[in-house]
């Protein structure tokens, strides 16, 4: 046992000296999860609160335009502004970029008569097929000519296809607003009265959203539960940059050697080194995780909140702090140099980091993507995390996720331990 504590003692002091491997364990995940976490909030803001800034070139002078601009100011994502009818397309993206607009909508002169016209004919239809009126021989006025819109190549294709929607949504009330006036005064041979008519088209089902969770809980999780357990996990793999290359310094200084003339085993070493970095994860889970629950509010992020089984919380970031070090502990055993052990321990993470879910979602990704998310330790970290975090879990729920990872853990472990007796280490 005192050997075991000196080596905790050795380990310790080399972990201290080593500046730059506490700066990139402990200073990189904590500017990581601020900038991520602000970048996904500033997101759901722009979705929710905040709206997007569209420039509309209304090149029609009827009544369906003016409909149009004031149904898409309607919808409540888009910060409208009117451009003059004789835009080109060059001088509508010379003023996107002025404004630093991502969206431009162009309505064709024609748009008001398209409508009106296409309206009479839906209408005659479906007079024709209630039997309200003869057969028309009124020819199709075709479809109404197509909206035009202009969109910045940075806008992500998610947000494109939302802003499509919404537009869809507005064309469409004014068009069924038409066709009802038609209908109506085809029928009555006076004008549909403004208060049916909302009525009409305004009657709209409540959708009622219930996150699913564990716990019962009805608290919709924000984006500090979403990054900062995923960031605790890449900064946890990190130590990857200090324990890699500690194992690698003591092989190529002759440490080894040394220690081999001892009345000791290096395995106690071994067991020295996972124990003293196991205690830095948790230590960087606990900065983290505070920072998440007391500084955010103050930069006005939201808060983060702790799951209620703070035994089960305890559990896994051991488990995966332990993982996280014994996949450290396996480079560290064959690299042969300082820069093999760093540059393939970063590189190594950040795909596992990309294929384990962290940067993005696993049920976004293919197939076949979603097998080899199977592979990568920090996939089942982070979804022991989410269980926990997320859909409000306890210990026992999470269990599935933990089994799988121990096993990679042991694996690590086997590895390393193959890779010493090879080397002749042990």
């Amino acid at each position: 046992m005192f050997k075991l504590w000196a080596a905790m003692v050795k380990d310790s002091r080399v972990l201290i000296r080593d500046g730059i491997g506490l700066a990139l364990m402990f200073f990189m995940p904590i500017v990581l999860v601020f900038v991520v976490t602000d970048i996904q909030n500033s997101s759901y803001k722009l979705i929710n609160k905040n709206k997007l800034p569209i420039f509309i070139c209304n090149r029609d002078t009827g009544q369906s335009s003016a409909q149009l601009i004031e149904a898409i100011n309607k919808i409540g994502m888009f910060k409208v502004s009117l451009l003059p009818k004789d835009q080109n397309e060059k001088t509508i993206a010379d003023s996107m970029k002025a404004s630093d607009a991502m969206l431009s909508v162009v309505i064709p002169s024609n748009f008001t008569v398209k409508i009106k016209a296409k309206s009479k004919s839906v209408a005659g239809k479906a007079l024709t097929s209630f039997g309200l009126q003869a057969d028309s021989t009124q020819k199709d006025p075709g479809n109404v000519d197509p909206l035009t819109l202009y969109y910045n190549p940075v806008l992500q294709e998610s947000m494109r296809l939302s802003v499509k929607g919404g537009l869809q949504s507005a064309l469409q009330l004014v068009q069924s607003r038409e066709t009802l006036r038609s209908l109506y005064f085809s029928i009555n041979e006076k004008p549909l009265p403004s208060k049916l008519e909302d009525e009409m088209l305004n009657n709209k089902t409540v959708i009622n959203e219930i996150p699913v969770s564990k716990n019962g809980s009805l608290k919709a999780p924000n984006a500090a539960q979403h990054n900062v357990p995923s960031w605790t996990i890449f900064a946890m793999f990190f130590v990857i940059m200090s324990l890699g290359g500690s194992i690698v310094r003591e092989k190529v200084s002759g440490s080894f050697i040394r220690l081999k003339t001892l009345p000791t085993n290096y395995l106690v070493g071994m067991l020295s080194k996972q124990i003293t970095y196991v205690g830095v994860t948790i230590v960087q889970a606990i900065v983290i995780f505070t920072l998440g629950i007391w500084v955010f509010p103050l930069v006005n992020l939201p808060g983060l909140d702790l799951p209620h089984d703070i035994f089960g919380l305890f559990v896994v970031t051991v488990i995966c702090g332990w993982c996280a070090v014994s996949y450290a502990m396996c480079v560290g055993v064959f690299a042969e140099t300082h820069q093999q052990s760093n540059g393939f321990g970063a590189i190594s993470i950040v795909i596992l980091a990309a294929i384990g879910g962290l940067m993005v979602p696993t049920f976004a990704m293919d197939t076949s993507l979603k097998t080899f998310a199977n592979l990568s330790p920090m996939h089942w970290c982070l979804q022991a995390y989410y269980g926990l975090f997320l859909e409000g879990g306890r210990l026992r729920d999470v269990i599935g996720n933990l089994i799988p990872l121990v096993i990679i853990s042991l694996v690590f472990q086997l590895i390393s331990l193959w890779g010493l007796r090879r080397k002749n280490l042990i």
